[in-house]
């Protein structure tokens, strides 16, 4: 089996749409939560959001080209742009047969779908936009990346809900792994801060009402009520070791482990002893060789639902025994809310910063402890060396998807 690396990383979101605003702004601890803008939120119980802002898709591609892509597909392929230049890829130099994409989305264009829905209903089935299909499929962020850039290898769409960026990244470290490419482009894209989407998550009561921004998202805070919405892309470049070597790369970390589970318990809840989250994690460290003392750092999945905080916990301390109260563990979801589709891809790129740096980001927000979520949490920001990272995904359905991360070294 070969030996997967990542060597480019490409971030749009809340908080920075590049890599390098996005890390200076988890640096800071700084929030992109605030009062919802893209719609009217007045019949809405839910007001927060943490949207994308400042983004030019006109940066990545031509006017008439960026009308043709819903959001997801904009911030996959600026995101993919990214990547590949930090990468170093002279694409015009490689083979792209040998050049995959897996990029995925928990939900698509789903603004697409509800603009064409209204048309419809007010003005007929011939009104309904001739590429209203092909602009809202899940997986035309994929398609979009591969034909944006030319890349001919395999191109999949994973869509696992809220674990569909690290499922995402997982599938193509297999596929380098097995010989099936060299390179592969990967991540996770979202835009779903919708009136439907908004209004679909609000009734099954999933997402928090408060409307202070700084009590919003706080994951394993006791005084957590539900997750905010987010949005955004993830998407790195990963290569086998021997292809990255081969032409001078610059390796940022490399992946050990995964892990993907199922709990087959409920469609919303995870399993109620984190079970299914355990064994991913279990998979991921087994398959690096390591004992779990190894493991300095967790990116969690971290949703600041009741039910999501408690039982990662819950699988953390079934994984790791007492190592788990010296583990620094965060969340992301504290900054920038939950990107759904793109999370885990977002969350993997800030366990590869966290490991280049020596740096774990505070869970913002993070106040009053909770006695059955009593591990740390980092509720302000630590410098520590960090050799071994773990980045969690749970996503609706009962998916579990676990990657480990390892500072590389020859």
């Amino acid at each position: 089996m070969k030996r997967v690396v990542v060597t480019g990383m490409g971030v749009v979101s809340p908080i920075g749409n590049d890599l390098p605003s996005f890390w200076e702004s988890v640096k800071e601890g700084k929030l992109g939560i605030k009062q919802i803008d893209k719609f009217d939120t007045s019949e809405y119980k839910v007001k927060l959001a943490a949207e994308v802002e400042g983004f030019d898709p006109k940066e990545y591609m031509d006017a008439k080209t960026a009308k043709r892509m819903a959001e997801f597909c904009q911030y996959a392929v600026a995101a993919s742009s990214q990547a590949i230049s930090q990468s170093g890829l002279d694409l015009e130099k490689e083979d792209k047969n040998r050049i995959g994409v897996s990029v995925g989305s928990g939900i698509g264009g789903l603004l697409v779908l509800e603009k064409e829905t209204e048309k419809m209903l007010n003005k007929g089935p011939k009104r309904v936009a001739p590429l209203m299909v092909p602009t809202m499929i899940t997986n035309m962020a994929a398609g979009n990346v591969a034909i944006t850039f030319g890349l001919k290898g395999k191109c999949i769409n994973v869509v696992t809900a809220c674990a569909t960026g690290t499922n995402s990244i997982g599938e193509a470290y297999r596929s380098i792994q097995a010989g099936e490419c060299d390179v592969m482009v990967a991540g996770g894209t979202e835009s779903s801060i919708t009136p439907l989407g908004i209004a679909g998550f609000q009734s099954l009561t999933a997402l928090t009402t408060s409307e202070d921004p700084t009590r919003a998202s706080i994951p394993f805070d006791k005084e957590r009520s539900g997750f905010v919405m987010g949005e955004g892309a993830g998407v790195v470049v990963i290569e086998s070791l021997e292809h990255a070597k081969a032409r001078g790369a610059n390796i940022l970390a490399e992946i050990v482990g995964y892990g993907s589970t199922c709990d087959a318990f409920h469609i919303t809840s995870p399993a109620e002893d984190g079970e299914g989250a355990a064994r991913a994690m279990d998979f991921a460290i087994k398959e690096a060789g390591i004992a779990p003392e190894d493991v300095e750092y967790i990116n969690a999945h971290g949703t600041s639902t009741h039910h999501n905080d408690l039982f990662e916990t819950m699988a953390i301390k079934t994984v790791f025994g007492e190592h788990a109260y010296k583990l620094s563990i965060n969340s992301t979801k504290s900054m920038i809310g939950h990107t759904l589709g793109a999370a885990g891809a977002l969350e993997f790129i800030t366990t590869v910063k966290t490991i280049n740096e020596g740096f774990v980001h505070a869970t913002v927000g993070y106040q009053v402890p909770d006695e059955e979520c009593d591990l740390d949490y980092t509720p302000k920001a630590v410098e520590r060396e960090v050799n071994y990272g773990l980045s969690n995904s749970l996503g609706f359905g009962g998916h579990n998807a676990t990657l480990l991360v390892k500072k590389y070294a020859e």
